[in-house]
């Protein structure tokens, strides 16, 4: 599992950028795209104020995505013809005007959202969740991070294990992930552990989501203004973190960890049907991994010498420990999960049992009720 912050150190970023925040609700008729070699800013008129703003990765995807501008044009026009992203992006925002919502951070706008959009944001989703992780006992934030896109907390009972093998050992664990820029709802996902090598495996399986949706936010006219939330946000959203801490806690369930147990046992019983590499090929087609990726999967699949499923998502899920970033290295361990779940080939499954075999064959004859349940 990849490491990100300490948990100081994520409450201490969380306040920094609760301090350096702004949330505005626009009439996309009051901004304006400037943009260079260097980059692009976005103009608000803001009560008989400018204000400039740079603008991130994010901001521009959704910016095209609204707009319906196609994103490697978008991005053809940033780098060879600035001036033509701007009148095609001042164009559209001003020929076919709605409401939107921006959000700053550190001055660049960091998401460009529907006025309906719901802000469940960082540091509240902590201060409600943290005290019942605490509560948990043998639970434990393994690994937390924020990143521009998304907020993560890893966390694992220590009292709940089993062996998927002897001496291979995994705890029930769970991940709390959010994104306040619209990149997804607010999830919890369970999560396998592997203690020999400290790998985590997210299953998509039993997963919970809340989504960003709220009442849609009036304008009195045309212009722009800056939203104030803390006091508003709070007494709205607290039925709602309310329902996130009831979740949290039924997040660790003991019969679905067994569950998913006994499904990596079976996949101790599973043999790749290609070669590792050809296996890791037909993965990376799958799942869009990159080549370093598929390097990284190939090297420790072989390493390990285990070319059964098991092997596979073992190699993946180690393999998210040397990702680009924290972001990616999660959908590794997701991706493990989805390996997981894949059927079972048709020659691996077990044969009916005798008594399954002649109440198949009467359904079949669709012989009358009372011959059938004899």
């Amino acid at each position: 599992m990849k490491q990100g912050k300490n948990l100081q150190e994520l409450g201490r970023e969380l306040q920094r950028q609760r301090n350096n925040r702004q949330d505005f609700l626009v009439d996309t008729r009051s901004l304006k795209m400037k943009s260079d070699h260097h980059g692009s800013n976005l103009i608000v008129s803001l009560d008989n104020k400018v204000q400039k703003f740079g603008v991130n990765e994010v901001a521009h995807q959704q910016i095209a995505s609204r707009l319906n501008i196609p994103y490697r044009y978008y991005q053809k026009m940033q780098s060879d013809a600035p001036d033509l992203l701007d009148e095609n992006v001042n164009r559209w925002l001003n020929q076919n005007p709605e409401r939107r919502m921006i959000r700053v951070l550190d001055g660049n706008v960091r998401a460009f959202l529907s006025d309906r959009y719901r802000r469940l944001d960082n540091l509240e989703l902590c201060a409600a969740v943290l005290p019942v992780i605490q509560e948990m006992k043998g639970a434990n934030i393994e690994s937390c991070e924020v990143t521009p896109t998304r907020m993560y907390l890893k966390v694992v009972n220590k009292r709940l294990k089993a062996e998927v093998a002897v001496g291979d050992v995994v705890q029930a664990g769970f991940v709390i992930s959010n994104s306040e820029v619209g990149l997804g709802s607010l999830r919890v996902e369970p999560l396998i552990f592997r203690l020999v090598c400290k790998n985590g495996l997210i299953c998509k399986d039993y997963s919970q989501k809340k989504y960003h949706v709220g009442k849609q936010v009036n304008l009195s006219d045309d212009s722009a203004y800056e939203l104030y939330s803390d006091e508003t946000l709070a007494q709205d959203d607290k039925a709602f973190f309310m329902k996130v801490q009831d979740v949290v806690r039924s997040a660790v369930d003991e019969s679905k960890f067994l569950m998913t147990v006994n499904k990596l046992r079976e996949s101790t019983q599973i043999p790749l049907n290609q070669k590792p590499l050809k296996a890791v090929e037909v993965l990376a087609e799958k799942f869009i991994l990159s080549e370093s990726e598929r390097n990284d999967i190939f090297s420790l699949l072989v390493r390990s010498d285990d070319n059964t499923r098991y092997g596979l998502l073992n190699a993946v899920t180690a393999a998210s420990k040397l990702a680009k970033n924290y972001d990616r290295a999660t959908e590794l361990e997701r991706i493990g999960g989805e390996i997981l779940t894949l059927p079972t080939p048709r020659h691996l499954l077990p044969p009916p049992n005798a008594f399954e075999i002649p109440a198949l064959l009467l359904r079949r004859l669709k012989l009358p009720k009372t011959v059938r349940n004899f």
